[in-house]
């Protein structure tokens, strides 16, 4: 081809050719390759060491909760890195400084991460109160859960302005908490996932005290647009808690646990993009009553909409379902998996999932054979490759 002169500059046809050339080969012909269609995506993780700097929490016999917070937080963040592939952590503080609630939620929704994990150290009148608990976004169902969350959010009141940032919400007030009463939190479901399954770490794991999965209204979580927990990693009043909490030992037990219960997490969600089980046909559908059924179940590989995970049972009744009938029901690692669906194409089953969006906002595309859940990518590749 010819050479064309700009500005006095010399470039060739050629070299925009081939430019176009490498281009149209990324965009269409590398995703069509064997084992190379639909690359995973970098995850992002927030890890938030709760208080720092002039706000040094929870006070323990010898301890200040900020400094506990922000070990086991950087201890987190090296296992995530180091041993989950395709992931990037983010803190919203690496050392003692005072970030204010808002910039650690604003960080996460910045970056649209995938996970932000709020890690913390309870305290008590009690002394002799122990254990840990996690806790989701919702209205606080006990008294107790209150006061934890009412101590949580008083760091708001170290920051200029308090009343203007946060809409005029007063952290010691019962009365502001009944906003939280109200508001729907979109990723509930995942929050409830992710926070059992640190639990379920702690317990089983480090044997440490369960006190379970709890929701109070942390302003924290309120402010994040992803699935979000809030750990209390033991009480820093207890004696011989603080002194775990305090210890090498003890930190890496708890980083290890919060690490390996995101690891679980990460892959229920793949397999969630890919998880649960078999349906039949649809009743309701919000936007397109008229919208095809989808059509039966059978032995081979096929792509689901999982709705709804639950620790009980339910019954499939639609009324448990917004309206939706034909639900199937699968259990899985003790939980109980409901999905809706059954497609041979996982585009068709993508079509499905927006359908149903209103409904189930957080529902999400999952890969079943034979009636055993798959790992999304891995059904994708073999899907290809038939």
């Amino acid at each position: 081809m010819g050479t064309v002169i700009i500005n006095g500059k010399q470039r060739t046809n050629n070299i925009i050719y081939w430019k176009l050339l490498l281009l149209f080969s990324l965009l269409f012909i590398i995703p069509c390759q064997p084992g190379r269609a639909f690359p995973q995506k970098t995850r992002i993780i927030v890890i938030d060491a709760g208080h720092g700097g002039k706000d040094p929490g929870a006070l323990g016999a010898n301890s200040k909760e900020k400094n506990i917070n922000l070990a086991i937080a950087l201890k987190t963040g090296q296992y995530i890195e180091k041993n989950i592939s395709n992931v990037k952590v983010l803190y919203t503080r690496d050392s003692d400084v005072f970030p204010e609630l808002r910039d650690r939620a604003e960080l996460a929704n910045k970056n649209k991460a995938d996970l932000f994990i709020s890690i913390h150290s309870n305290w008590a009148k009690n002394k002799n109160v122990r254990g840990t608990e996690t806790y989701i976004m919702g209205p606080a169902k006990d008294e107790q859960n209150l006061e934890v969350a009412m101590k949580e959010n008083e760091v708001i009141l170290l920051e200029d302005d308090f009343s203007t940032k946060y809409e005029g919400f007063d952290p010691k007030s019962p009365e502001s908490y009944i906003m939280f009463t109200v508001m729907q939190n979109t990723f509930k479901e995942q929050s409830t996932l992710l926070a059992s399954l640190i639990q379920s770490q702690f317990r089983n794991r480090i044997n440490r005290v369960d006190r379970g999965v709890q929701q109070a209204g942390f302003w924290v979580l309120y402010m994040t647009t992803m699935p979000s927990v809030l750990v209390e990693s033991g009480y820093i009043t207890n004696a011989d808690e603080e002194k775990y909490l305090c210890s090498k030992e003890g930190q890496d037990y708890i980083a290890s646990a919060i690490y390996r219960a995101t690891k679980e997490y990460l892959y229920e969600i793949d397999k969630k993009s890919n998880i649960t089980t078999v349906a039949t046909e649809t009743a309701v559908q919000p936007e397109d009553s008229s919208a095809e059924e989808p059509e039966k179940a059978d032995s081979g590989l096929i792509f689901m909409v999982q709705i709804v995970s639950s620790p009980e049972r339910k019954d499939l009744s639609p009324a448990n379902f917004n309206g939706l009938s034909g639900i199937t029901e699968l259990p899985s690692a003790g939980w109980f998996r409901y999905a809706s669906g059954s497609f041979r194409e996982y585009s068709e089953a993508v079509s499905y999932r927006k359908k149903l969006g209103s409904l189930f906002p957080d529902a999400f595309v999952i890969a079943v054979e034979n009636n055993k859940i798959l790992p999304l990518q891995d059904a994708l590749e073999k899907k290809q490759k038939k």
